[in-house]
């Protein structure tokens, strides 16, 4: 394997992390928060000085990386690039542990959202908005994986084929400059749209900025300690509802309805999702009678796998929304689950199955909700094959939970919310984790699981056959 090409690609990843430490010095030396400067400083220096480190290694087998070195760099972009991350919290003044540092900076990165702060407002500005910029940038990233590195045909368990894909090609190298440039437009683009969707509503700057970056991202981290004391009327839940659809859906859809018109129709995907939300939505407002606003953004918080929420639901409902959140959104978006079309391709092969035995003479379409696509022998292995990972990582990672402070529940609830990166909130019954008591084995292997459930389980099984398997 040549680590070089990696380290080239890991170069380039440090600077948007110098960038991100440059906007929050300015943000300190122009609202006075000069307590904490010297660790963005450091970041931003360290940063820098790395990606050159890294690129002159690198530079000259940057074209010779293959499916397998692009796996391994996703792995060492999390966990790499999260030492940049944790040092504002490291040094930030408020008696944090290294590990809790690390730990932040992780679940920041995947848009998980646990955090090991017990009372945000006391947290200073900048690094309110530090918080934030992890997940904004890690959502980015995750786009680039998607395009570029799970849209290789040869190990497609992302599905990625049967979702709307911009791009067409899938060199990684070649590609990486034209394709992250239009993913950085489109990203920061939509980005900006809800920013001034959150003005308009009524939310200050600061509220909607860090918001914005929470939700695009499909992240957990708030600004302040509840949503509820930012969103305050129903007006500004409607609006908050309206941004978590787009997260939720085809990352180009916005892009096609605005220039790509005759592409609509390969959307099919995000017309299941809608329908979804649809019935979700209709069936949670009558059989509990709820508040309709609530109710909207639980759902799509749910579904987009970032979990923050506002209001108060009974507590019978916890499983459902969990369940939500195994769903999650279009394959091509930065939520987690296991993904809608994997679940529907797998109940569509079963009911065939199903139809053959009763009626083998009768033939039935495979054809992939609205569109022209197929259901191939392949799709049905690798979808059942991802969703018997998710559950046996679901066991590991439970099972090392009850070997902490949590009871069978909390365990079983938090190893679910770990794997489809999804903050824990009252909605799942889960407000009440203190995560800085867990134990450090606890952390170490929730921040583990954090990064697989982004990846998915089978990356490492492929790096792992590449690497010590001989043939």
């Amino acid at each position: 394997m040549k680590i070089k090409s990696c380290l080239y690609f890991l170069g380039l990843s440090c600077f948007p992390i110098s960038i991100m430490a440059l906007i929050n010095i300015f943000y300190s030396f122009y609202f006075n928060y000069l307590e904490n400067l010297s660790s963005y400083l450091v970041t931003m220096l360290l940063s820098i000085f790395l990606g050159l480190f890294f690129l002159f290694i690198g530079k000259k087998e940057k074209y010779l990386i293959n499916f397998y070195e692009q796996l391994l760099l996703i792995f060492l972009v999390y966990f790499s690039l999260s030492f940049f991350l944790l040092i504002p919290y490291y040094f930030s003044g408020y008696y944090i542990t290294f590990i809790d540092s690390y730990f932040e900076s992780i679940s920041g990165l995947t848009g998980t959202g646990f955090s090991i702060f017990e009372n945000i407002n006391y947290l200073d500005q900048p690094l309110i908005l530090w918080r934030s910029s992890t997940q904004w940038i890690g959502g980015f990233y995750f786009l680039i994986f998607l395009v570029l590195i799970f849209s290789n045909k040869q190990f497609n368990y992302k599905l990625i084929d049967l979702s709307f894909n911009l791009e067409k090609k899938i060199n990684f190298s070649p590609n990486l400059s034209n394709a992250a440039y239009k993913i950085l437009f489109i990203y920061s683009s939509l980005s900006v749209l809800i920013f001034f969707i959150f003005l308009l509503s009524g939310l200050r700057i600061l509220d909607s900025i860090n918001l914005t970056m929470t939700v695009i991202s499909s992240g957990g981290f708030l600004p302040t300690n509840t949503l509820d004391e930012i969103i305050i009327n129903d007006f500004q839940s409607a609006i908050l509802s309206l941004c978590f659809v787009i997260p939720i859906f085809n990352f180009y859809l916005l892009y096609n309805v605005i220039f790509k018109r005759d592409n609509l129709r390969e959307h099919y995907e995000d017309i299941y999702l809608f329908i979804l939300i649809l019935i979700f939505v209709i069936v949670f407002y009558f059989i509990n009678d709820l508040n309709l606003s609530y109710v909207f953004v639980n759902i799509l918080s749910s579904i987009s796998t970032s979990g923050i929420t506002i209001g108060s639901v009974p507590n019978n409902f916890g499983l459902y929304f969990i369940i939500l959140t195994l769903i999650g959104g279009s394959v091509l978006s930065n939520t987690s689950g296991i993904k809608l079309l994997r679940i529907y391709i797998l109940v569509r092969a079963f009911l065939i199955e199903i139809s053959k035995l009763v009626k083998p003479n009768v033939m039935m379409s495979s054809k992939i909700m609205f569109s022209d696509k197929k259901i191939i022998s392949e799709n049905i292995k690798i979808s059942f094959l991802i969703f018997i990972l998710f559950f046996l990582s679901q066991f590991v990672l439970s099972s090392i939970l009850l070997l902490d402070t949590l009871d069978f529940e909390s365990s079983f609830k938090l190893s679910i919310l770990t794997l489809t990166n999804t903050a824990a909130s009252n909605i799942y019954g889960l407000d009440n984790i203190q995560f800085t008591e867990l134990f450090t084995f606890s952390k170490i292997s929730i921040v583990i699981f954090m990064v697989i459930a982004k990846v998915e389980l089978l990356s490492i099984f492929i790096l792992f056959q590449k690497i010590f398997i001989k043939n």
